[in-house]
This record gives structure tokens, C-alpha cells and sequence, in this order.
């Protein structure tokens, strides 16, 4: 069993309580931004854990599509009244954060292990952007209202469709290099953020390389659920509370960010072009089977093309990501 193995299998043999817990109000936000001279809004030790509270939609946009006036959000309400316009963007993301963990240092890597998701509202939403992959075919601006049902964890999306719920954060990322400034928090990076990938549920485990002294991590972009390739530019749109543990790895060096799950390790690709993304995240999977399975870079390249597969993560927040999912079954005869 591999160092990353172990430590995955060690993380799910106990999961302690949150012990510092973050709600998302004006002072809490980092609006549509990643930024290595953002204040820490909490600061806290390699391995403790925390609970963060997002929330996500424009209280306009969602009461015009029909939503209930009474099922909006209190801080929805309060960070669309409260937050001066100067201190939005440049994207639109409503983020939580940042935090900031002790120790971390560039060259570092943070391990969050993502304890636990709950769904805080009784709906989703999907709307129809101006950057969506089809932008030229449909008319930007339309909304739908989906319902939740969070004790059978379906959405009830029309009349005889019900969708599974499995919610994940679209953003999940660190501050990136000082010499980046603020940055738009919609492409994703070497700082993650806005992966838009679907795997990250409750379970996971994402490691991303650290840029500047304390990490500082940001959460947000709450997603009931989500198609690959998220077409329209939005998915189940939701607002979440999330669980997360922190640890800061001196014992790991990545260019990218990587992930692992019960089941896959996986490895990504972010380019603006898709080509080039996906050759990305070819490489970075030759890199990982080199290094942790100790193959040649040869049969490392050839396993990659019988056992691995490439998959579009998304196509339209400018930066495309492509995810590998490396099956831990294929090992299994080498413990």
C-alpha cells in the first residue's frame, strides 16, 4: 500500500468533530476572488477541522424565477445588501474565507479531506449564462427553480425526472502566487478553485499545491449535483455547509492540483484549450503512476491507455479542465 493509500484509509477510520466552525456574512466572503493579499478571516493548526457555511444565487434573479421569497437565505439576503460593489469580483463566485492554516508554505501541499456536505436549502438552480458552451444556440438568462427532496436526496427536476443529489463544491482552492494579484475566481488553476469536478464529494480527499505562507483556502460554489462538462455554465446550484479537515504536507511537491477518492486517484488537466488539457492531465498521471507505483515512464504511459480514463470536468469557465481516474482496483495485487 502506498503513503497515499495509507494515509487516505487512516483519514476515514475516524472522523473527529468540527472544531472551529466559519458562517459566510460580509466580513466572511472573498467575492469572486482568489487573492495572496486577502486577510485570514479564522487561522488554524495542520489538522484541525472545520466547518464552513456557503451559500450561492443572486436573491433577484432566483425570486424572478419563482422562488419563495421565505426560502432565501437570511446571509444570502444580507451579503447582497451589505457588500459594496467595489469590494465584489472580479468574478461572481461567493466564496467563504479565506482560511488560513498554520505552517503551510509555498512549495507545500494542503491536504483537504472532505469530511462531511450537507445541503442547507430546499432547492437548486440552473441558469443559461453568456459563456456557456452552447451560448450561441440558447438565449442567456434563463433560470429554472429545482426542487430538493433531501430525505430521498432527488431533485425534482420535471415531471418524471428525478436526478440523484450527490453535492460537491464547484471552488475549492488556495491564494495563488503574490505575482498573480486577485484573481477572477471563475477559471480554475494551479491554485484549484473552480474545478467544477464532480468527484469531490464527502469522502474525498484534494491536495493542492501551496503558493504563499498560511495557504489561505476559500470555499464555495455549492452544487447539488452536476453533469460533466456542465454545458450551460451552471449545474444544481445549491448552498452547502462543509466539513473539512486541513493538513499540511512538507512530504509533497505538485505543479497541479490532484485528488483522491475510496475508490480512484485522480489527476487534472486546466488549459484553455481542451486539447492541451487533457494532454495535461495525461502527463500529470504518468508523473503520478512514475513516482507512487513505481513504473517506468513507458509502462506508466502505456497503463495510462488501458486502464485509465480521461474525462471532461468542464467546458466553460474559460480555463477547460480534463480529470484522469486511475482505479486503486488495478493495485490490488500489489499490497
Amino acid at each position: 500500500m502506498t503513503r497515499l493509500a495509507l494515509l487516505s484509509v487512516l483519514a476515514t477510520a475516524a472522523l473527529p468533530a468540527a472544531e472551529h466552525k466559519l458562517r459566510v456574512s460580509p466580513e466572511t466572503l472573498a467575492w469572486g476572488h482568489y487573492w495572496a493579499g486577502a486577510k485570514p478571516v479564522l487561522s488554524v493548526k495542520s489538522g484541525d477541522v472545520v466547518e464552513v457555511q456557503t451559500v450561492s444565487g443572486n436573491p433577484a434573479n432566483l425570486e424572478r424565477a419563482g422562488l419563495p421569497a421565505d426560502q432565501l437565505a437570511p446571509e444570502l439576503l444580507k451579503l447582497y445588501s451589505s457588500v459594496p460593489d467595489e469590494a465584489r469580483g472580479p468574478g461572481g463566485h461567493l466564496l467563504t474565507g479565506p482560511i488560513a492554516i498554520e505552517g503551510a508554505q509555498p512549495g507545500d501541499v494542503l491536504e483537504v479531506r472532505i469530511r462531511e456536505i450537507r445541503l442547507d436549502v430546499p432547492y437548486a438552480y440552473n441558469s443559461m449564462g453568456r459563456n456557456g458552451f452552447l451560448a450561441d444556440v440558447f438565449k442567456q438568462g434563463t433560470t429554472k427553480i429545482i426542487p430538493l427532496d433531501r430525505q430521498r436526496m432527488l431533485a425534482r427536476f420535471a415531471p418524471g425526472i428525478d436526478l440523484p443529489l450527490k453535492p460537491f463544491f464547484g471552488s475549492m482552492g488556495v491564494a495563488p502566487p503574490e505575482s498573480a494579484g486577485k484573481i477572477n475566481s471563475a477559471p480554475p488553476g494551479i491554485h484549484a478553485g473552480n474545478l467544477d469536478n464532480k468527484e469531490l464529494v464527502a469522502g474525498t480527499t484534494l491536495y493542492i499545491p501551496v503558493h504563499v505562507p498560511g495557504a489561505l483556502f476559500e470555499v464555495g460554489d455549492g452544487h447539488a449535483g452536476m453533469g460533466n462538462g456542465e454545458v450551460d455554465i451552471t449545474a444544481l446550484e445549491t448552498s452547502l455547509t462543509g466539513v473539512f479537515q486541513f493538513v499540511v504536507r512538507k512530504d509533497m511537491h505538485l505543479k497541479w492540483p490532484r485528488a483522491e477518492t475510496p475508490t480512484h486517484y485522480i489527476t487534472m488537466g486546466l488549459d484553455p484549450d481542451l486539447t492541451q488539457a487533457a494532454r495535461l492531465a495525461a502527463l500529470e498521471t504518468i508523473d503520478f503512476l512514475e513516482s507512487e507505483k513505481k513504473l517506468s515512464r513507458e509502462e506508466a504511459y502505456m497503463l495510462t491507455s488501458v486502464a485509465v480514463d480521461l474525462e471532461i470536468t468542464q467546458l466553460v469557465d474559460g480555463t477547460k479542465g480534463v480529470h484522469a481516474m486511475i482505479p486503486k482496483s488495478i493495485f490490488a495485487s500489489a499490497k
